[in-house]
């Protein structure tokens, strides 16, 4: 699968504190320059003792909530332990892939964690800091029409989701073919089990454990475009968040902690053959 995969304010009176529920959100802070981000400094942080991450809720086993109403997956494993080195609770607000420049930029949350593939152009929006994973764009089809270049899609359509690189990279490379826009994940996923698309276009990473969860599908382009790396992201200008996240990550990165969340969370769907090829130990 992966044998290939080499490593990839506003002015006035600022308020302090975090209102209560997924909702609430980040408050307070200073505007970041000429970006207009708004958000919270690191000491501003400390002082409301509670951090708030934008997370997937339903992108198993990334970023999903459990049978127990509480979220799981190899991103939540690096924000409860950025939580726990910082000293404060952590508040996770649900996103999905479209809103997650957005809440940034309005200060809804301090950093999201939702598989966010680094790019030129999302780095003009935000501040990544280091990369803890490695990635590509896959094409899922499934198993009676299988898929094993873009020429074969023809007259079908693909899925994919707002805001993801699979949808930027198709509209800029193959403008020819037809894309049905779901903004959810599981809104594409439930339309792609009702063949509603030929195939559909996603992180790698994501369409392989999607084939690996059920039976019917195989992912017929495992690489597709650049390999990129996935990173935890910052509003733009928030220097001392972004320092902190890359100093505790690098320190995460000698005690191999990135090793230790796959196997917890991803041994199972990607096996122990990929680890090192989609691990990123900053």
């Amino acid at each position: 699968m992966f044998k290939k995969l080499a490593v990839f304010l506003m002015a006035g009176v600022l308020a302090a504190g975090v209102l209560a529920g997924c909702g609430g959100g980040a408050q307070g802070g200073a505007a970041s320059g000429n970006s207009g981000a708004i958000f919270r400094t690191l000491d501003e942080i400390k002082e409301s003792g509670t951090l708030v991450i934008g997370v997937f809720s339903d992108k198993n086993p990334f970023g999903y909530v459990d049978e127990n109403g509480n979220y799981a997956g190899y991103d939540i494993e690096l924000a409860e332990r950025l939580a726990q080195d910082l000293g404060v609770e952590i508040e996770y607000v649900s996103t999905e892939a479209a809103n997650r420049v957005e809440y940034l930029e309005t200060g809804k949350v301090d950093i999201i964690l939702a598989n966010f593939t680094v790019t030129p152009e999302r780095a003009e929006a935000v501040d990544f800091a280091s990369p803890y994973m490695n990635v590509a764009l896959g094409v899922v089809s499934h198993e009676d029409n299988v898929i094993t270049d873009l020429s074969q899609i023809g007259d079908g359509e693909v899925i994919v989701i707002t805001g993801t690189t699979a949808e930027t990279y198709l509209t800029e490379n193959n403008p020819e073919i037809k894309l049905q826009k779901y903004d959810t994940y599981a809104s594409a996923k439930t339309a792609f089990e009702n063949k509603n698309g030929v195939a559909w276009a996603n992180d790698n990473t994501e369409v392989i454990a999607f084939a690996n969860e059920g039976s019917g599908y195989t992912v017929g382009i495992e690489e597709l475009g650049s390999l990129d790396t996935i990173a935890p992201a910052v509003s733009k200008g928030n220097t001392s968040l972004l320092e902190w996240i890359n100093e505790d990550m690098h320190k995460l990165g000698q005690e191999q902690f990135f090793h230790a969340a796959y196997e917890k969370t991803l041994l199972d769907v990607y096996g122990a053959d990929y680890e090192d090829t989609l691990v990123v130990e900053p």
